[in-house]
């Protein structure tokens, strides 16, 4: 198990009485994870297209470590790993959404970010995710969603970014942009970029954002697509109760 890693588990969620009574109440694009794959309305998030697997089981989720980029505390009663792409409209509304939540459940529901850019859709969206990893490299952490909050408050979207953009967001977190721009341009972070993107096809992903509530006992949910935050906040209630 990585340092500060979640455990890892195969004892998934079913539905657990306190869950199924939140779940009538929830959009039907919310999943249980039974380890199935499942499509998200076209309103609520964009989907991959053929190369989403069928029946991706959750448990091929990366266990979250030291290396993951984590809003709040890892130690809190439940983790939400969501898998995004900086140019979706809809991981846009998301972010959001999760931020609201980090703010609102503080230490107990925790949030990873990791990368899911949908080159047929957004080709720009992977070196953004490349950039967000050189934020995190010059930064740390909280330079890292400094940066991300502002790439998702500027961006139009839909592969709508100008790229020296880039550059003038690293400026705006107090970045050094000569150095930014040498990290960016070099491509270090495309193996980490990809990593990201293969472990959320292999977990389920089939668009984004495409997201996994971890328990500390492991036991898993998926949430898939831009949910609003008052369906978010009834699957967390209800998950939490059961822990």
């Amino acid at each position: 198990m990585e340092n500060g890693s979640l455990p890892e588990s195969k004892n998934f969620l079913t539905v657990p009485a306190a869950i199924l009574i939140a779940g009538s109440m929830i959009s039907l694009a919310v999943i249980y994870a039974t380890g199935r794959n499942s499509v998200q309305p076209a309103n609520v998030g964009e989907a991959l297209g053929d190369s989403a697997p069928s029946g991706a089981p959750t448990e091929n989720l990366r266990l979250v470590g030291s290396s993951d980029h984590i809003r709040g505390n890892l130690g809190a009663k439940a983790v939400v790993v969501e898998y995004s792409d900086t140019e979706c409209p809809f991981c846009k509304r998301f972010h959001d959404t999760m931020r609201q939540v980090t703010d609102e459940y503080s230490n107990n529901v925790a949030w990873v970010y990791r990368h899911f850019p949908l080159d047929s859709l957004h080709p720009k969206a992977r070196k953004e995710a490349e950039a967000t990893e050189c934020a995190a490299e010059l930064g740390g952490n909280e330079t890292f969603w400094a940066y991300l909050d502002r790439l998702f408050e500027v961006t139009p979207s839909n592969n709508g970014l100008a790229f020296s953009e880039l550059s003038n967001i690293a400026e705006y977190v107090g970045l050094n942009r000569q150095k930014f721009d040498s990290c960016v341009n070099s491509g270090k972070y495309a193996e980490k970029v990809e990593k990201d993107y293969q472990n959320a096809v292999a977990s389920g992903g089939s668009g984004t954002p495409y997201s996994i509530v971890v328990a500390k006992s492991g036991q898993k949910l998926v949430i898939n697509g831009a949910q609003p935050y008052s369906a978010v906040k009834q699957i967390l209630d209800a998950f939490l109760l059961t822990k």
